[in-house]
């Protein structure tokens, strides 16, 4: 098979931005620190104190809870421009039947960004962002809503991470799709906010 790059020569396309909105969890900044405190502890890491084993995996489980809700509706907005690149393509004549499909976008974010995308994402403080976008699709593969807390195993509140990277992958291998990379593909990034400024200002110039 032929590779992108042979197919599509240097022409560049810009994809829809990909806006990234408030989570609105209320979750309080102790619920994550507590519960990384309570994940150090239970390890051996950190002397517990005397601290109650029971109340150290009450505390942990929380913590990765509030992080799954998370990560859910991080994927959510991910799956949205997921969606909004298949439409450009669907309406992109020299895009069409070379099977560029959704994984092609998710492996572009996760795995080889634009320059400009990572350098907003470290300037965030976002250094690890390939496996928290891909832990976001792959939440978003297995619920189709935030899961309630009661229905989740402790063992799968415990290890989430490596369940959803393993969602992802098998996201990923689902079907065969084009490896795509920034050479024919850009994309902006914007917190939701920024972007509502953005159109404003757009719209008072004209």
């Amino acid at each position: 098979m032929s590779s992108i790059t042979t197919l599509l020569g240097g022409a560049v396309w810009e994809l829809p931005p990909l806006i990234l909105y408030p989570f609105n969890e209320r979750v309080a900044p102790s619920t994550l620190l507590e519960s990384s405190k309570a994940a150090l502890v239970l390890s051996g890491m950190m002397p517990g104190d005397g601290a109650d084993p029971d109340e150290l995996r009450r505390r942990l489980l929380a913590g990765r809870y509030a992080e799954i809700r998370m990560l859910y509706f991080l994927g959510k907005d991910v799956m949205r421009w997921v969606e909004q690149c298949q439409e450009f393509v669907e309406h992109t004549p020299e895009l069409r039947g070379i099977e560029i499909r959704g994984q092609s976008f998710s492996g572009l974010l996760t795995a080889n960004p634009p320059e400009a995308v990572k350098s907003k994402l470290v300037t965030w403080g976002v250094t690890d962002y390939s496996s928290i976008f891909a832990r976001g699709v792959g939440l978003n593969m297995m619920f189709s809503g935030p899961p309630p807390f009661n229905i989740l195993s402790a063992e799968f509140l415990g290890s989430y991470h490596r369940y959803s990277d393993s969602l992802f992958r098998c996201y990923m291998e689902l079907q065969s799709h084009r490896v795509i990379t920034p050479g024919n593909f850009r994309f902006d990034l914007y917190a939701s906010g920024e972007y509502t400024r953005l159109l404003e200002a757009q719209w008072g110039g004209s």
